[in-house]
C-alpha cells in the first residue's frame, strides 16, 4: 500500500474580543505610539520606544519590559493598512532567530461596538503559540481597558 504525506497545516493563533467601543476609537488605540504606550505588553508588563511608520511598506518596532525589568524588544513592517478594517504586519522578536509570524487585525464596525479578530501565523511549535496566545490575549484585555476608559 502506498502512503503520501499530507503537508502539516501551520500552527496559527486567533483571538476575538467584543468591543464596547465604536470602530473608528478602536482603530486609532491600535494604529498610533501614544495609545499603543498604555496597553501594549501582557499585564504588569510596561511598553517604551514605541516607533511606527504607519503605512504599508513601513517599520514598527517596540520594547516591552517585565516587572523584572527584562526588555523584549520586537519589530516587524507592515504590509497592509485599510483604515478602519484591517492592519496586517509582521511580527518578530529582535535578537532571535526564527521566522517573522504574519499578523492580521481586523476591525469588525457593529456600529457602537466593534469586533477585532487578532490573528497570527505560523508558529513553530504549539508551545510558541500558546505563549503568544497568554501574551496577546493580555494586551488585547489592556486594549479595551484603556478604549473604555478613553470613549469620552
Amino acid at each position: 500500500m502506498q502512503q503520501t504525506a499530507k503537508p502539516a497545516e501551520p500552527i496559527g493563533l486567533v483571538i476575538e474580543r467584543l468591543i464596547d467601543a465604536p470602530c473608528p476609537l478602536v482603530f486609532k488605540v491600535w494604529t498610533s505610539p501614544e495609545h499603543m504606550a498604555r496597553w501594549l505588553g501582557p499585564k504588569d508588563f510596561t511598553p517604551h520606544s514605541i516607533r511606527m511608520d504607519f503605512r504599508p511598506g513601513g517599520a514598527w518596532s517596540a520594547v516591552i519590559r517585565s516587572p523584572e525589568g527584562e526588555e523584549y524588544p520586537m519589530g516587524g513592517t507592515y504590509r497592509e493598512i485599510v483604515e478602519n478594517r484591517r492592519i496586517v504586519f509582521t511580527f518578530r522578536w529582535t535578537g532571535e532567530d526564527g521566522p517573522d509570524t504574519l499578523v492580521t487585525v481586523t476591525f469588525d464596525d457593529l456600529g457602537t461596538r466593534t469586533r477585532l479578530t487578532f490573528a497570527q501565523t505560523p508558529f513553530d511549535t504549539v508551545e510558541t503559540r500558546d505563549s503568544h496566545a497568554e501574551g496577546w490575549g493580555e494586551c488585547l484585555d489592556r486594549l479595551i481597558a484603556y478604549t473604555l476608559q478613553n470613549q469620552a
